[in-house]
């Protein structure tokens, strides 16, 4: 990558992208009807889809079991197509092995696990094509599978990287700018307490610039929220319509008017929890239903 300018003079990176803008978000919750969750993204180029069983009995050991809470169970793997260099082995690897355990540590600090002891939770993450920000895209396709299969989570996980090149912050790395080699950080946050998930940095960064690098992948993290939430309603009013509808152009929605405070989200928030679709009290209808696809995207947001 020797005599790439990734910013430019005007404060422009090679895509086009001002320091702080996303790149285009595509999201979609129930693509697979045999999964009690699931869901794909699109973060640029990068692709992943995320597919949720449980809470269900332990599978193998009995001793494997948490009698206070929920065994969460999470597995990586890439397409053997996902990059130029075609992989031998799409999963267990080392990086597939790292990644899995990142996704593990990062939905036990946001799933209510207490709520389902001795029982186990499957979350399986595959990425179709890879163009800088897997993490992140595998967390934020995660945490839409999650909320669709209706288990209880503290707060959405929604994740962004962020580098630093030439005295800026730069939010939702691309694989150029990953490929640069300069420092990398990824971020996962619960947006609504402010609280950090998961917090990683590649290559090294004085201190006084961590300040600026974190805060632009916490403002990133925070506008992809402001995404997912908008497709979790959408699909949950689109499952109670019973009619297809598809976040766009125009963004057609449900009149927020016509529902309640708690529903306007597509979320049960009692006791801080929020879940998707399985039975709450009060709340839930708890029916199964046909996949529904749902989209939207996050373009030009800084």
């Amino acid at each position: 990558m020797a005599g790439l300018e990734l910013l430019s003079d005007q404060g422009y990176r090679v895509d086009g992208r001002r320091a702080g803008e996303l790149r285009k978000i595509q999201a979609r919750m129930g693509v697979f009807a045999q999964a009690d969750g699931s869901a794909y993204i699109e973060q640029g180029n990068t692709k992943a889809l995320a597919v949720v069983y449980g809470p269900h009995e332990i599978r193998g050991s009995r001793a494997r079991a948490l009698p206070d809470r929920a065994l969460v169970n999470c597995q990586y793997s890439s397409a053997t197509f996902s990059t130029g260099e075609r992989k031998r082995r799409p999963h267990g690897d080392r990086k597939s092995c790292e990644m899995g355990l990142q996704l593990r540590q990062t939905f036990e600090a946001a799933i209510l696990t207490q709520l389902h002891p001795r029982s186990q939770i499957d979350i399986y993450v595959q990425v179709l094509q890879a163009d800088g920000g897997t993490y992140a895209a595998c967390v934020n396709a995660a945490t839409l599978a999650v909320l669709d299969a209706g288990i209880p989570m503290r707060d959405f996980v929604c994740a962004c990287s962020a580098g630093f090149v030439d005295g800026t912050a730069l939010a939702d790395l691309s694989h150029v700018e990953e490929a640069a080699g300069g420092p990398q950080l990824a971020l996962a946050l619960l947006p609504a307490s402010g609280q950090i998930a998961l917090l990683e940095m590649d290559a090294r960064l004085h201190e006084d610039h961590l300040e600026r690098v974190l805060e632009a992948a916490a403002q990133a993290a925070r506008d992809v929220h402001t995404l997912l939430d908008r497709v979790v309603r959408q699909h949950r009013a689109e499952l109670r319509g019973g009619h297809r509808l598809v976040l766009g152009a125009g963004f057609p929605a449900a009149d927020p008017a016509h529902l309640h405070v708690g529903e306007r989200h597509g979320l049960h928030h009692g006791g801080g929890a929020v879940c998707g679709r399985r039975p709450c009290p009060g709340f839930c209808p708890g029916l199964r239903r046909p996949p529904q696809e749902v989209g939207g995207s996050a373009s030009g947001l800084a």
